[in-house]
């Protein structure tokens, strides 16, 4: 234990301690005020007696003064002695001559003297207080006026206040007394209670969660915490430690039961078909994995562009299955039959492909309004507003019931388990259960999922959120997001939340959600470039983008404002400010594939970073060279895999990402051991890829810094990163997370009373 843990008071009596002295500072503060009043009110009566004695003595001392001063004094004789409190009367002429004075006020003199001046000065009565080396006094002169108002005297009567200061003082030390007796009797009840109803059990539920995080017990908590919400978060927190754990016994198991601990494409169809048991597997998406465009009046095969694509086609092409997906390309009603189905891919025909058609209309108010416009800023923590319209939600229903309607007809009457993917067909799980409950439903969410609190901004969240539920098994890339599914839907629709399992009744029907990290082919399963034609290609695209003798950065992505590609630009135009030795010998070679162009706000973006780039390389360009070479279009998958090859760094700086495969697919292609990722914190990839260097975006100082030390890296210590990554990308590679999702997805839940 530190001394500063060791000298750290007690919760309790920190809060007794607080408690105490504020209520002991209101106590003062009221103390004083009293004393203060009655001490006012001590000094009013003085006042009061002092005037009587004026108005009593008026008349006589008028008289008096019409005789001669030693008369007069004589006359007044011992009407002027005084009595406790009164020390006695002085009188005196207008021109402040003493006639007689009480002899208990000869060490006053002087300070009757002043008082009386300013009296006859003014004139009128002064009433004054004042402190002398031997007490206080209280002193009021009056002036005596004849029956046409004329100054005829002044009459001084002088009080002893030391009766007054000696009550003030007894009535403050009382309330300190009781004062000091009520705050300590106050602080023992606030650190008892504070200790009772705080303290003590949440110090047991530290120590419960403590053996909870260590696995020592697996028991409930004794007693519940003081606060409601700590104790539903704490339930929530157990239910996430218990799933950890959970998983990763179960991983450990399975390591310890296989013989092949790497998934491959031979072990993924053995397992599912143990899983199937003679069902047929459909995966539906927005996207398919294969278009046709018109290239010369003929159809020609295009691979696009996207995680979901690069990690879902070698699992159909193991599983031979159906995939059913929009068909986009203009050629593509060209090369299905009369059903809208072809197989895929052509060179080595391994599953079904089912087109869906839209019309642009469709299109436009489904996939580019409300899935692009709406959900995808919604879920995204980039800043941007997201746009929901009413029309936009019906063609969303229409949709998604259309392509439920052909998973229904690809199914027929037999046994099936549907793979959903994606935040464009969230209403499909429920109109598929609906129509069949015998069927398996899955849904994975490739995208984060928001807080319960801006899901709220969705007009239609109810109804995404029964949608989604009708699967029986939803996944997301992080527990992360799990947690907050779990929260929205707690806080927005009636359903009832097992937080123990992540399970989720609503509607008579359960759902489980789960984390599944997704993950990327092994790269040496595909026919890519190796040896003398990888250098050949190598060369080529450094002759044509005027790339030799320079040392290559390579991002690649789709256009999109979640990216993170200004300030990928500006960390590349600050680097070149602080190391200039780069200049001249440094490229970011940045492949931007454009998507959603029909959206306003994409178009805008690609605009703005093309005039960004342009400013930067028109800043520090020569003749001969260019930092940012910004690459626009579409590049086919062994374009991509060379320039990843050729580069000695890859920069994925994405604003907030559910994963992105990109970092991952980098890191499979390095077969050669070398190359250094810089990645985003605000990656699900940042979770696995540790050994990558981890910056955050909106640093333009780290980020600029990082690309510097990803230069700067000794090749030792990239071999050493890249063989953890690797083995990480093994170990975890797309095989393993359709394989954990479809086994999930096929058991039978577990119960309260199994567990």
């Amino acid at each position: 234990m530190s001394s500063e843990t060791s000298l750290r008071l007690p919760n309790a009596l920190r809060m007794g301690l607080l408690v105490t002295g504020l209520v002991g500072l209101l106590m003062g503060v009221l103390a004083w005020l009293q004393v203060e009043r009655e001490r006012t009110s001590d000094l009013d009566e003085l006042d009061r007696r002092a005037y009587i004695l004026v108005h009593q003595m008026a008349y006589s001392i008028q008289a008096i003064l019409k005789l001669p001063d030693k008369e007069a004094a004589a006359a007044l004789g011992s009407t002027l002695e005084g009595y406790r409190p009164l020390i006695g009367l002085a009188v005196y002429r207008p021109d402040g001559r003493l006639i007689a004075e009480s002899p208990d006020l000869v060490g006053f003199s002087s300070e009757l003297k002043q008082t009386v001046l300013q009296a006859i000065l003014e004139p009128k009565d002064v009433v004054k207080t004042l402190e002398t080396p031997t007490t206080q006094i209280h002193i009021v002169t009056s002036v005596i006026r004849t029956a046409e108002g004329q100054p005829e005297g002044v009459l001084a009567v002088v009080h002893d206040l030391a009766d007054v200061m000696e009550r003030a003082r007894n009535r403050r030390q009382q309330f300190v007394l009781w004062g000091g007796i009520i705050i300590l009797l106050l602080l023992t009840a606030v650190v008892a209670g504070a200790w009772l109803l705080y303290d003590r059990p949440l110090n047991r539920m530290a120590e419960w969660m403590r053996q909870l995080r260590t696995g020592e017990i697996d028991e409930p908590l004794p007693v519940d915490p003081p606060v409601a919400r700590l104790a539903t978060e704490r339930d929530r927190l157990a239910a996430t430690l218990l799933a950890k754990q959970t998983a990763t016994q179960k991983q450990a198991q399975q390591k310890a039961q296989q013989t092949h601990p790497i998934w491959s494409r031979t072990r993924w169809r053995a397992h599912l078909n143990d899983c199937l048991r003679g069902s047929h597997l459909l995966l539906v998406s927005h996207r398919e994995p294969y278009l046709h465009e018109l290239q010369n009046g003929q159809p020609h095969l295009v691979t696009p562009a996207g995680g979901l694509v690069a990690a879902l086609d070698p699992i159909m092409r193991a599983s031979n299955g159906v995939w059913i997906a929009h068909g986009a390309g203009n050629a593509d009603r060209r090369t299905v039959d009369a059903k809208d189905r072809l197989m895929v891919p052509p060179d080595d025909p391994s599953y079904v492909l089912r087109r869906v058609w839209l019309s642009r209309e469709e299109e436009h108010g489904y996939y580019h309004g409300f899935a692009n416009e709406g959900l995808w800023p919604l879920c995204h923590r980039a800043y941007e507003r997201p746009v929901f319209r009413a029309h936009n939600w019906e063609y969303y229903v229409r949709i998604n019931r259309r392509f439920a309607e052909a998973v229904l007809q690809e199914a027929g009457s037999d046994p099936a388990v549907v793979l959903v993917h994606d935040y464009q067909l969230a209403l499909v799980p429920r109109l598929i259960k609906e129509a069949r409950p015998d069927l398996r439903v899955g849904l994975f969410w490739y995208i984060p999922w928001p807080d319960a609190e801006t899901f709220r901004i969705c007009p239609w969240r109810n109804e995404l959120l029964s949608g989604i539920l009708g699967a029986d098994l939803i996944g997301f890339h992080l527990q992360q997001y799990c947690n907050h599914f779990m929260e929205t839907v707690d806080r927005l629709i009636d359903a009832r939340l097992d937080w123990h399992h992540f399970s989720i009744e609503s509607s008579g029907h359960l759902a489980r959600v789960r984390p599944f990290p997704i993950g990327v082919e092994n790269k040496m399963d595909q026919p890519i470039p190796t040896g003398v034609i990888l250098a050949q290609r190598l060369a080529d695209l450094r002759d044509r983008h005027s790339l030799e003798n320079l040392r290559i950065a390579v991002g690649i992505d789709r256009i999109d404002y979640i990216k993170g590609l200004p300030e990928r630009f500006n960390a590349v135009a600050r680097l070149l400010e602080r190391y200039p030795q780069y200049r001249g010998r440094f490229t970011l070679v940045q492949l931007g594939m454009p998507s959603r162009m029909h959206i306003r706000r994409y178009r805008d973006h690609l605009n703005e970073l093309e005039s960004l780039a342009d400013t930067i390389n028109w800043r520090f360009q020569t003749a001969s060279w260019q930092p940012i070479r910004f690459l626009v279009g579409q590049h086919d998958p062994v374009t991509v895999y060379t320039f990843m090859r050729m580069a000695e760094v890859s920069i994925v700086s994405s604003l907030h990402d559910g994963m992105n495969l990109v970092a991952k697919e980098f890191v499979a292609a390095r077969s050669d051991l070398d190359g250094v990722l810089v990645l985003s914190e605000f990656t699900g990839a940042a979770r696995e890829l540790e050994d990558a260097l981890i910056v955050n975006p909106y640093d333009t100082e780290q980020f600029a810094e990082a690309i510097y030390l990803a230069l700067d890296m000794p090749a030792d210590e990239r071999r050493e990163r890249m063989i953890r990554m690797r083995r990480r990308l093994e170990e975890n590679n797309t095989y393993r997370w359709a394989a954990d999702f479809l086994t999930e997805l096929t058991a039978k839940p577990v119960t309260d009373e199994e567990s």
